[in-house]
């Protein structure tokens, strides 16, 4: 009876425990006999594994299951270790010794082109160096042709700019930065894209939906982040040369020095030209415009051993493009009747500034500052319309993050400001204005053990014309499994419409510009855009064979509370700009395949699958020129002697085609596009990882929009039209290039 007593005591007694709390510390012991607090070591307790962070000074408090009997400890570097739970309430101090140091060790892994972290809360796809190699990529524009989430298409049959389309929508509806600061917007968001040439790209990333509160409110479709080469790192010397068969001429030169162990610079510097005449489809327009270009970068970078970081940069950009008739005259023609041509003159200077600080022994803890400065002109006719325009901006942002007890809650807050000025004149119509928008932002993040993250985050803008805005965001990550994870966002959006900048494609045509603004002190009469997003996204790692792939699958929804219509069906010969009236959505599914078949052999397949609506003049219609359906595949081979192998096939479905039934019967056209299929195919071989030779062809079975051009005999009647370009223009195009790297 006595056992049976002290049995039933003790169980009591351990059971009262379980239900209780378990403390202490985690340290590293140092060979002077002191101890280092470990913060962030993961703490569990097992079977049940009820899990814990230590906090900054290493404590932590568990509180185990009545079932638990032991629980584990955890840090990287540091060899794990199990202890049992005993009855003693006294706080514990648990020493993790760091891992044996071993004299050698390879590890061997083969580097994918385009990666997504299942531990980040957004997904994010970073393109590096390795997938924009897989075309000509000869700027940011031309960097996503192997990237299937993106589209990209002209403007025009004209000016031969490219546009890209994120989740169906434009692309000033993505907010694109350059290292987490603004880089196309305002009035740069039509030509921007070929302000930052691809070789000057280290690597990208691109997410879709709304972004991190700390980069700002414009954000709607996704955001794209661009990465430049970094002065103290890779080669000392890169050239880079470039040609195609239509004459188009490339050359890219960068270098970089360490001045001393805390001091580097780089520079970066591109030029291009196209002087030569192609008229293939004999409509007696050119086929590519006539032109040349200069950019030319110039970065510094300081890095300190008291945890001060510091670089900044300066960058200028020229660009002129001439097009039209095949034999138009600028000192000839310009402002006449008797040939039509295109004529753009822009030049760009930026700068810009980071500092930061991260705290010695604190490294969750981080204060950094960012300022740029831009001014950008524009001078510019298509045909009879005359467009000349400017902007001058300034950016600043600070950031200050930390964490609340432990590294399973952190935050970030700061205040920012924006501030632009335009002035632009478009057919003797002047529309100035100043907006300045200060505000200011705070970001918590939870954190579970690798399983669970939570972002919410909230900002508070005042712009100048529109008034206070709120921009709240949220980011759920949950990972069921080690190689399988769940996420979902939602957030809001807001951005002032740059009309006629964005629109510079419609210039190229005979059609009427009619703004309907009400409100005189707002930008062109009109309201804010504003739109929410949701979105949800599920990924799926696997190995079979011995070798990785991923599923993937996403899912998001874009809906307008306001969005300036463009309105090009009420009439063939113009172009109506309202506030929205009515539902304006769009609906982006996408599926994707990602795995290496052979050794050395990746596929790449996907499918999208858009509806993107909206009210035009009170009837909701599908967006024009937006292709519904698109099927993607990406084959990329490498040899063990560096050769390279690779092949896109794109199919894109029928698209509207903007009505012109309003037309007589020679100047209209069909409702729907035909479907197409295009391919890409590049070979290139490396030496020594010094020298790379490649050799490609776009759009290799020579599929082409037969009559881009409408009306194109009678450029200065009234049905004349070059914005209805749903396919390719140039037919195939053959390219060879190559490039000399000195490390």
């Amino acid at each position: 009876m006595r056992f049976l007593i002290m049995g039933l005591l003790l169980a009591v007694s351990l059971q009262g425990y379980g239900q209780g709390s378990l403390s202490g510390t985690v340290v590293s012991p140092a060979d002077d006999g002191s101890y280092t607090p470990l913060v962030g070591a993961n703490v569990y307790s097992l079977p049940g594994q009820q899990g814990t962070v230590t906090d900054a000074e290493g404590k932590f408090e568990l509180r185990p299951e009545p079932a638990d009997t032991a629980f584990a400890v955890s840090y990287v570097g540091y060899r794990a270790d199990t202890f049992p739970i005993r009855p003693e309430r006294d706080s514990l101090r648990i020493e993790l010794q760091p891992t044996v140091d071993l004299q050698e060790v390879d590890v061997v892994y083969r580097e994918k082109s385009t990666e997504v972290s299942l531990l980040d809360p957004q997904k994010v796809e970073k393109i590096g160096q390795k997938e924009l190699l897989k075309a000509a990529c000869c700027s940011l524009g031309e960097s996503f042709e192997t990237t299937p989430g993106v589209d990209v298409s002209f403007t025009d049959a004209v000016t031969g700019t490219r546009q890209i389309q994120l989740l169906g929508l434009a692309g000033p509806y993505t907010q694109i930065t350059r290292e987490s600061m603004p880089d196309v917007r305002g009035l740069a968001t039509q030509y921007g894209l070929s302000f930052t040439p691809g070789t000057w790209i280290e690597s990208m990333q691109l997410s879709k939906g709304t972004g991190s509160v700390a980069n700002g409110y414009e954000s709607i479709a996704g955001q794209i982040n661009v990465e430049l080469r970094k002065p103290q790192a890779g080669e000392r010397l890169y050239l880079n040369f470039y040609g195609n068969e239509m004459g188009r001429l490339e050359a890219n030169l960068h270098t970089r020095w360490e001045l001393n162990e805390n001091w580097s610079t780089g520079l970066l510097l591109h030029g291009d030209a196209m002087p030569f005449r192609h008229d293939r489809n004999a409509d007696g327009f050119l086929d590519n415009p006539l032109g040349r270009g200069f950019a030319g970068l110039n970065r510094w970078r300081y890095a300190g051993e008291n945890g001060l970081r510091f670089q900044a940069g300066v960058k200028g950009t020229l660009l002129y493009r001439q097009g039209g008739q095949l034999d138009f005259r600028p000192d000839a023609h310009e402002g006449g009747t008797n040939l039509w041509g295109m004529e753009l003159d822009v030049n760009r200077l930026e700068g810009w500034a980071k500092i930061g600080k991260v705290f010695a022994g604190q490294p969750w803890k981080s204060v950094g500052l960012q300022v740029s400065g831009s001014t950008y002109r524009q001078r510019s006719y298509y045909g009879l319309n005359r467009y000349d325009a400017g902007q001058q901006s300034a950016y600043a942002n600070l950031i200050y993050q930390s964490i609340i007890g432990n590294t399973n809650h952190s935050w970030r807050a700061g205040a920012s400001l924006q501030y632009d000025r335009y002035a632009e004149d478009f057919n003797d119509a002047e529309y100035d204005r100043t907006e300045w928008v200060p505000g200011a932002f705070f970001e918590y993040t939870y954190s579970y053990l690798e399983k669970l993250d939570v972002v919410a985050g909230l900002r508070a803008d005042y712009h100048n014309l529109f008034g206070p805005f709120f921009t709240p965001r949220l980011h759920l990550r949950y990972a069921p499994a080690e190689q399988t994870v769940l996420r979902a966002s939602a957030g809001r959006g807001q951005r002032t419409a740059n009309i006629l900048a964005e629109n510079q494609g419609l210039m190229a045509s005979a059609r009427r510009f009619v703004i309907e603004g009400e409100d005189a002190d707002l930008p062109y009469g009109l309201d804010a855009e504003v739109a929410w997003n949701f979105g949800f996204n599920f990924t799926q790692k696997f190995r079979w064979n011995y070798r990785d792939g991923a599923v993937s699958l996403d899912l998001y929804h874009t809906r307008f509370q306001n969005q300036i219509v463009v309105d090009v069906d009420r009439s063939p010969q113009a172009v109506h700009f309202y506030n929205l009236d009515g539902r304006s959505f769009s609906n982006s599914l996408q599926l994707q395949l990602d795995y290496e078949l052979l050794k050395r052999l990746d596929v790449r397949l996907a499918y999208r699958w858009l509806d993107v609506r909206t009210t035009f003049s009170g009837q909701l219609r599908p967006k024009p020129l937006v292709a519904p359906h698109r099927a993607f595949a990406n084959l990329a081979y490498e040899t063990r002697n560096h050769w390279a192998f690779d092949l896109t096939v794109n199919w894109q479905g029928r698209r509207r085609i903007p009505d012109t039934g309003a037309n007589p019967e020679a100047f209209r056209r069909p409702g729907r596009s035909p479907d197409f299929v295009l391919v890409n195919a590049q070979v290139s071989k490396s030496w020594r990882e010094r020298w790379d030779v490649y050799v490609g062809a776009e759009n290799l079975f020579n599929f082409r929009q037969t009559d881009p051009i409408l009306a194109a005999d009678q450029p200065f009647g009234p049905y004349f039209d070059s914005s209805l370009v749903w396919g390719p223009i140039f037919g195939r195009t053959v390219y060879a290039g190559m490039r000399l790297k000195l490390r």
